[in-house]
C-alpha cells in the first residue's frame, strides 16, 4: 500500500463508503498497514469532516454514519481551472513521473458533477509543451519539503559541473527554479556557509534524524541573494536583471531557452567571486 498518508486516508474513506462495518483488523489487511494507522487515518477523516464511527473494545469497527454525505470540494469553477492547469505544468516538468496524473484522476472522481465539467474541459483543452532542463524527482522534492516544514536536515550524495562527487550534510532553505532547472538553497553544515544546488545532481537524499533550530536565510529574498553576487554585494549592479549573475560574464547568465544555465561554483574554486555557491 501506498505509505503516504494522504493516498491512504482516501483509500480507506473508499472502503468506508463501500457501506456496512468494518474491523479494524479487515481495514488494516486491504490497507496494507497496521491497526494503529487505522485508528489514526480515521481520525484525519473525522478532522476533514467525515463521520466516522467507531466502536471501541475487541474486534473494534468502523464505519461511515449512514445517511451521512461525503462533504462536497468548496472550489469555485476558476479554481478547479488553476488547479487542472498547474498539475499540467506540473506534469510538463516531471515528465517521468505518474503524480501529476494520478493527481487528476482522483481530483475528477471527487467532484460534483457542475465542477467535473470544468475539470474534464480544462483538461482537453490544456497542453503545455515538455520543459527543456533536467528532470527532477517528486520523491526528491517532497523529502525536501518535509525537512523545510519540520526543521531537519538532509544528507545527500552530489555531482557538481566538474562531475565531482562529495557528500553533503545540509538544512534545506526553499527549492526554486531558474532558467530550466530546480534548485535547492540550503545551509551547508560542514562548509559552514549557504549553497545553492542543482536537485538533478542530487543522489541518494535522506533525513537526518532530529530537529534542529531554524537558521534565518542571510537575505530578504532568494531573488536578492542570487542577484547581489549571493549576498556580497548590498545592491542589484545596473543593468542587472532578477535570474542574472552579476559580475560574470553575460554570456554565462541563464537567457530563456537555455537548454543549461550557469552552474554554481564553490566559492574556493570559483574562477570569478562573482559566480554563485553550490
Amino acid at each position: 500500500m501506498d505509505h503516504d498518508p494522504t493516498t491512504r486516508t482516501l483509500a480507506l474513506l473508499t472502503l468506508l463508503q463501500s457501506g456496512g462495518e468494518w474491523t479494524a483488523a479487515d481495514l488494516a489487511e486491504r490497507l496494507g498497514t497496521s491497526t494503529r494507522t487505522v485508528r489514526r487515518d480515521a481520525q484525519r477523516l473525522r478532522r476533514l469532516g467525515y463521520a466516522v464511527e467507531a466502536r471501541p473494545g475487541p474486534g473494534s469497527t468502523y464505519r461511515l454514519r449512514p445517511g451521512v454525505r461525503v462533504p462536497p470540494l468548496l472550489f469555485t469553477a476558476d479554481e478547479i481551472t488553476v488547479l487542472v492547469a498547474g498539475l499540467h505544468l506540473i506534469r510538463a516538468w516531471l515528465p517521468e513521473e505518474a503524480v501529476a496524473s494520478s493527481a487528476l484522476l482522483k481530483l475528477d472522481q471527487v467532484l460534483p458533477r457542475p465542477l467535473r465539467r470544468r475539470a474534464a474541459a480544462t483538461d482537453l483543452a490544456t497542453e503545455v509543451l515538455q520543459q527543456p532542463g533536467a528532470v527532477v524527482a517528486a520523491a526528491t522534492v517532497g523529502v525536501i519539503a518535509d525537512a523545510v516544514a519540520e526543521g531537519g536536515r538532509l544528507r545527500f550524495r552530489y555531482t557538481d559541473q566538474h562531475d565531482r562527487r562529495s557528500t553533503r550534510l545540509v538544512e534545506p532553505y526553499r527549492h526554486f527554479l531558474r532558467a530550466g532547472a530546480w534548485y535547492l538553497v540550503a545551509y551547508d553544515v560542514d562548509r559552514d556557509d549557504w549553497r545553492a544546488f542543482r536537485l538533478d545532481r542530487i543522489a541518494d537524499i535522506t533525513p537526518v534524524a532530529g530537529g534542529f533550530p531554524p537558521r534565518p536565510f542571510p537575505d530578504a529574498s532568494i531573488e536578492h541573494w542570487l542577484t547581489t553576487d549571493f549576498g556580497r554585494a548590498t545592491e542589484r549592479p545596473p543593468g542587472t536583471t532578477p535570474g542574472t549573475t552579476p559580475g560574470a560574464p553575460r554570456g554565462a547568465a541563464e537567457p530563456a531557452g537555455s537548454a543549461e544555465p550557469a552552474e554554481p561554483l564553490e566559492p574556493a574554486e570559483s574562477a570569478t567571486p562573482a559566480e554563485p555557491a553550490e
